[in-house]
This record gives C-alpha cells, sequence and structure tokens, in this order.
C-alpha cells in the first residue's frame, strides 16, 4: 500500500538530506524517538509500533527512512522536485500489505499527519 502526503514548502534536495537527519527526529515526528544516540546511518528508536531499528539513507531528491525490523517493510521517503508537485516536500510512504485493518491504516495516516505538522514547522522556521 501506499500513502502520500504533499507540503507545500520550497525547499531543495540538499536542505532536506543535510536537515532531516537520526539526531533530529524531532524535527520529523512526535511519533519516534531515539533510545539511545544514533549512528551515522542508523538507530535504535521507539515509537507507536514498538522499537525498531530506523535506518536513513540519501536518495535522489531527499531521504528514505526504513524501519529495518518491521514485518510490514514500513518505509517513507521524503523528497522534493518531483511530480506530483516539484516544488513542494512530498512524504511517501509505503508497506508491503494489499490489505490491513482500519486501526494500522488509521495509525499510518496519524503518523503522516504528525510529520506534515513537523515538517511544515520546522522547515517555515530555517
Amino acid at each position: 500500500m501506499e500513502y502520500f502526503r504533499i507540503i507545500t514548502i520550497e525547499t531543495t534536495a540538499q536542505i532536506i538530506q543535510r536537515q532531516l537527519t537520526l539526531t533530529n527526529l524531532d524535527a520529523i515526528s512526535t511519533e519516534i524517538f531515539n533510545l539511545e544516540p544514533p549512528q551515522q546511518e542508523t538507530s535504535s528508536i521507539g515509537g507507536l509500533w514498538g522499537e525498531f531499528t530506523l535506518s536513513r539513507s540519501l536518495i535522489n531528491g531527499g531521504v528514505r527512512f526504513t524501519l529495518i525490523e518491521c514485518p510490514n517493510a514500513l518505509c517513507w521517503t521524503i523528497t522534493t522536485g518531483f511530480p506530483p508537485n516539484p516544488n513542494a516536500i512530498i512524504i511517501h510512504l509505503t508497506i508491503n500489505r494489499q490489505n490491513i485493518t482500519s486501526d494500522f491504516d488509521e495509525e499510518i495516516n496519524d503518523f503522516l499527519e504528525d510529520q506534515e505538522v513537523q515538517l511544515t514547522t520546522f522547515f517555515n522556521s530555517l
């Protein structure tokens, strides 16, 4: 399944890559947090779905975050410069399931709404 959020903030891929790191997860979401100081590319995190290793990687247009041990292969990207709106931030979250419970769907949407609020606040403060 795929989920999208579009945030009408102009930025660049370089700013996204420089600013959205594992050390400042609070800029991304209040739903996840570091359990210990992060490594360069991974961090042990806690959140609404439990404890996972969160991986961050640079991709064309921004960053990708992946919950390594997640049974649903949950990952999301935060990018800019691409359709459907090249002048906005696009959050694209995917899971490897076609059918999920309504509770899980609601949790995913809450997570994305939180990210939208946090990222809007963060990028407007730069």
